[in-house]
């Protein structure tokens, strides 16, 4: 497909939503398609396990980007899965030779073209298909620089793994994409939507009292159990910087969202917004590096009431600017 454009970007699902409403006409950026679904979140999931840690979360959950932004978009989204693997194969190798971009939903751990380091049992990753030549599938990853190519076997392996978040084939389209858009009542509803999510949730692991529940357990940890402090801070290091974020926890691509949007609009109130949350963000890099100095400390008997209370107050900076926001969405 010559007139495919690959756009990397830092996270893989709003970065195929922003390439395909792109490729449909309706140029979109990641920090764009991120804000306009209202994708930033917290959340502290101590019931659900990732390598043997409660799960944190900066963002909504899988799939919450693709239908949300759609919705708000209105145009119409296509998905299927296939409990034929075959079948998933044919529909897909027949949407690429119609000229049809296909989303799919993968694991990490069988695309070939990941370097083994990165490569981990994550069954959510999205990427876009746009072509095939021979026995290979020209692949538009997110998160390369460029274009890649993957063997028909192994892209069959990653869309079918089994265990959690299975995607048991998860293939993805959109149709009749407008191009004309009400911006201001898009972005006002996009917004007022993040502010609930990060400060209107009654549930103490959701929104800014999961951040402030998170404090509590940095504040419970027990200095004598050095080994299990290293990896509960390495872990929330990870999941704050390293899980295709665009660092901070999603902050600075929200930031940028504001920025763009208050452009789009001509309003400085989201401008400095963006500044706040941009802000905001230097305090969860900083955040995130106590925690690194912590979980190295081989010396003195390490004080997480200090990392404990930043975290206090970037949970009530959230909570500030997400109150401006909510009024201002509301004017």
């Amino acid at each position: 497909m010559s007139s495919f454009q690959h756009q990397q970007s830092a996270h893989c699902e709003s970065g195929v939503m922003a390439s395909l409403l792109t490729h449909a006409g309706l140029p979109m950026s990641e920090p764009m398609a991120f804000g306009l679904a209202s994708g930033l979140a917290f959340a502290y999931l101590p019931i659900v396990k990732l390598s043997g840690m409660p799960l944190i979360a900066y963002r909504m959950p899988p799939k919450h980007l693709i239908k949300t932004l759609s919705k708000r978009l209105g145009a119409k989204l296509h998905t299927r899965t296939f409990g034929d693997p075959e079948q998933g194969r044919r529909e897909l190798d027949a949407a690429l030779d119609s000229g049809r971009l296909a989303g799919l939903q993968s694991s990490v751990f069988w695309l070939p073209y990941f370097p083994p380091e990165m490569r981990f049992h994550f069954n959510a990753h999205n990427l876009l298909a746009y072509g095939r030549e021979g026995n290979d599938y020209l692949i538009s990853d997110p998160v390369f620089e460029a274009p890649v190519r993957c063997a028909a076997e192994d892209l069959q392996k990653a869309r079918f793994a089994k265990g959690a978040l299975a995607a048991k084939g998860l293939m993805y389209w959109l149709n009749d994409v407008p191009l004309e858009q009400d911006w201001n009542k898009l972005i006002r509803q996009s917004v007022l939507s993040t502010t609930r999510i990060l400060d209107g949730m009654p549930l103490p692991w959701i929104g800014i009292r999961g951040i402030q529940h998170l404090a509590k357990q940095i504040d419970k940890l027990d200095p004598m159990q050095s080994k299990y402090n290293r990896l509960y801070l390495t872990h929330i290091v990870r999941m704050q910087e390293e899980i295709g974020t665009g660092g901070a926890g999603f902050r600075f691509m929200y930031a940028s969202f504001l920025q763009e949007a208050g452009e789009k609009l001509g309003d400085n109130n989201l401008q400095e917004a963006s500044a706040q949350l941009t802000a905001i963000g230097d305090q969860w890099r900083q955040f995130a590096s106590a925690c690194v100095r912590a979980s190295r400390n081989k010396g003195e008997t390490p004080n997480f009431a200090p990392i404990a209370e930043s975290l206090r107050g970037i949970a009530l900076q959230e909570r500030g600017l997400m109150k401006e926001l909510a009024a201002w969405s509301k004017r």
